[in-house]
Parts: C-alpha cells; structure tokens; sequence
C-alpha cells in the first residue's frame, strides 16, 4: 500500500453513492506534506517528459497541481468554470459535467495562458467518469498544444473514466486506485499497481 492510499484508509470516509469523502486532507483541507509526497511521485512518473506547464480544473485540483508545479519548475493553469470580467480577450471552452456535483459547466482558458509551444501534464484530484479530463485535453488540443500525461490523486477503477482515458492513448498516472468501496463497513479495495 503507498502513502495515500494508506492516508485514504485512515482518513477517508465511505459514502452511498460510491461517494469517497476525502476533504479532511485533499479537497477541503489539505495537507500540504502529502502534496509534496504526491508532487514528487508525479514528477517520478512523468521523468523525462517535455512539461512546461500543469493544466488542471478548479476548484479541487488547484492546491494539488500547484504542488506538483513546484516539482517540476512549471505554472499552473487552471479552468475556470465561469467567466469573469478579469479574464480578458478570448478563450477555449469546453462542457463538462462533474460527477460530484450533478452538473454540466463550461470551462475556460484563456488562450494567452495556453498555445502550441506547451507541453501540459493535466492534474486532477479525482477520476470518475474521465468527463473533466477530457473537457481538459480538448482544451489543451484547440490551444495546438501536447498533452504530455495526465496525474490523479484518486481514480474510481470501478467507473468508466480511467478506461475512456487509457483507450485515448494517454499516459494516465493515478497514485490511489479505488477498485470497490463498502459504504455498510468503510472498507475499501485498492487495485495493485
């Protein structure tokens, strides 16, 4: 077992609704030394790679792919889900719907902070129904862009998500993968990596 997974079975909490509720260390609080930890694996993983930039989706992965951007020496770009009057000139935009909330929302970048030259690992906090990373990658495509691989905290290996992105043809790194939760006694099941 590694060190989040061992975290998560300490910490976490399993909920109905195939719900992992991980907010005491990862998405609400966040404990910084375990980012450090996974900022540190993510760079292991991705070694040799030509990444000069991190992609993520607020608000969740922020905290993690700022982290992971200290690794590698790199900014953070991060996918609003709203358009504001700060964000100036055009934009990419891509739909999509977030497991944890039951929605579908547009998000952006603005197209100064992501163009052809980057070569982007995109970091996410959860993998579900791979339905944020794939508004991600589509992003980082109409920005000419490459997709260099993809880290996640937590992937779901009992919903569709890590498939779809796997089939795509990208390097999916995932540092805890949840093969099946029992929300009646708290136990959850790792698959081997």
């Amino acid at each position: 077992m590694n060190f989040l997974e061992e975290r998560i079975v300490k910490d976490g909490i399993v909920k109905e609704g195939n719900v992992l509720k991980v907010d005491s260390f990862l998405n609400h609080q966040m404990d910084i030394q375990l980012f450090d930890q996974m900022g540190a694996e993510f760079k292991k993983r991705f070694e040799g790679k030509k990444i000069n930039k991190i992609l993520t989706i607020e608000a969740s992965g922020i905290g993690i792919a700022c982290v992971v951007a200290m690794h590698f020496n790199v900014p953070v770009v991060f996918a609003k889900k709203s358009k504001s009057i700060n964000i100036e000139g055009d934009t990419y935009v891509a739909e999509v719907e977030s497991f944890t909330h039951k929605c579908k929302n547009q998000v952006l970048v603005s197209k100064k902070f992501l163009g052809e030259d980057d070569h982007v690992l995109i970091i996410d906090d959860f993998l579900a129904n791979g339905c944020a990373l794939q508004g991600l990658i589509s992003i980082v495509n109409m920005a000419g862009g490459t997709v260099e691989g993809i880290g996640i905290a937590v992937e779901k290996g009992f919903q569709v998500g890590g498939q779809i992105i796997r089939n795509l043809g990208y390097q999916l790194e995932s540092l805890a993968i949840v093969d099946s939760m029992d929300p009646s006694n708290g136990t959850i099941q790792f698959r081997e990596q």
